[in-house]
Parts: C-alpha cells; structure tokens; sequence
C-alpha cells in the first residue's frame, strides 16, 4: 500500500527531472530500498540466485580461468 509523502526539492532540480521523465516516486522507493537493506530482502535474495543460474556459465569459466592462471595481479600484491 502506497502512502502519500512530501518531498521538498529547488525549483531546477524539479524542473530537471521532470523535463527527463523521471518518476520521482519510483526513484525515492528504490533508493530507500538500496540503503535499507532489509526491505524486500527476499525478492533480492531470488533475483541474485536467478541472475547467478542465468550466468553459472560465465561465472564458472571465469573462476576455471583464476584457477588455472591465476590473477593478473599476483606479482604486484605486496600482502
């Protein structure tokens, strides 16, 4: 359920989103989603396993590759 809130914002910072499309709404909501981490957790914790089963691939040739070759960094690391 959505509930009404104000916002107070300049008059060119408004003018500016407005004139880019920017749905104000959706923007404040999905930053507060970001900085509170523990908002809608479980729909984050399903997009993560979705996107890491559609790139199992690619993840996994990418760490076949640090394993085998290792890091380009390796002679530089001082620790």
């Amino acid at each position: 359920m959505n509930e009404r809130v104000t916002v107070e914002l300049d008059g060119e910072t408004l003018a500016a989103a407005r004139k880019a499309g920017i749905d104000l709404s959706e923007l404040l909501s999905r930053a507060l989603r970001r900085h509170l981490p523990y908002l809608n957790a479980a729909d984050r914790e399903q997009a993560a396993r979705q996107w890491y089963e559609a790139n199992k691939e690619a993840v996994d040739a990418y760490n076949e590759m640090i394993e085998t070759h290792g890091l380009f960094s390796d002679g530089m690391r001082m620790f």
